[in-house]
């Protein structure tokens, strides 16, 4: 009925920058999103004032039907970052949604290592959360960098190590072009957190710095 109205605004935005749109996506509601898809006073690629659009809200919650549907649009940018230069394969890839990781790596015009505003790129952000089949569909590509550093200096295997994810440290440490002896600068601080029992990866963590010791060569 609201769609008959020739005088609602299906693009207008709520208080906190919002479109209808956006808030289908985001709540994985498919049919509501197709019916606005095909209004041409809808723009599909909105961002609200966090510089969220449709197709990563979709992303960040793992609905598949949805981001399938935005990600046919070719007026939808599957790799806009937001505010903080999160894509929507970062925010995926952090969440472990694998399905909306797969459909995203199909296509030509995303970049799988591209980092956000502290330089953490999607494997870095999937080893921290021990996301093991993100992790691994990451891997596969040969435009994935295991060594990259983000702003404190720390890589997706010591992200893994600090987080205790064994499943993921193991994919990372079978690479033989992921660095284990790549530490940052503070590493000092790294072998005192891995003699704490409060850190979750405490233990992965030190077997990871024992072997990047120079006195075990």
């Amino acid at each position: 009925m609201l769609l008959e109205r020739g005088d609602v605004n299906l693009d207008k935005v709520n208080r906190r920058g919002r479109t209808p749109l956006s808030l289908a996506a985001q709540n994985g509601h498919g049919g509501v999103v197709r019916v606005l898809l095909e209004r041409n006073d809808v723009s599909p690629d909105e961002v609200n004032r966090r510089g969220r659009t449709p197709l990563s809200l979709a992303a960040q919650n793992g609905h598949e039907g949805v981001v399938r549907t935005l990600l046919e649009r070719k007026d939808v940018n599957p790799d806009k970052s937001d505010w903080r230069r999160r894509t929507p394969l970062l925010i995926a890839s952090a969440n472990g949604h694998e399905g909306v990781v797969r459909m995203l790596l199909e296509r030509n015009d995303v970049n799988p290592d591209k980092p956000q505003l502290v330089r953490i790129t999607p494997l870095s952000w999937a080893s921290q959360c021990g996301h093991e089949g993100v992790v691994r569909m990451l891997l596969e590509r040969n435009d994935v960098n295991p060594n990259h550093r983000d702003l404190l200096g720390l890589t997706p295997l010591l992200w893994a190590s600090l987080s205790g994810h064994e499943g993921v440290l193991t994919m990372l440490s079978e690479r033989s072009d992921a660095n284990p002896h790549k530490l940052p600068r503070w590493h000092r601080g790294l072998l005192w957190l891995g003699s704490r029992d409060f850190v979750s990866g405490g233990r992965e963590l030190r077997m990871l710095l024992e072997r990047q010791s120079p006195q075990t060569g």
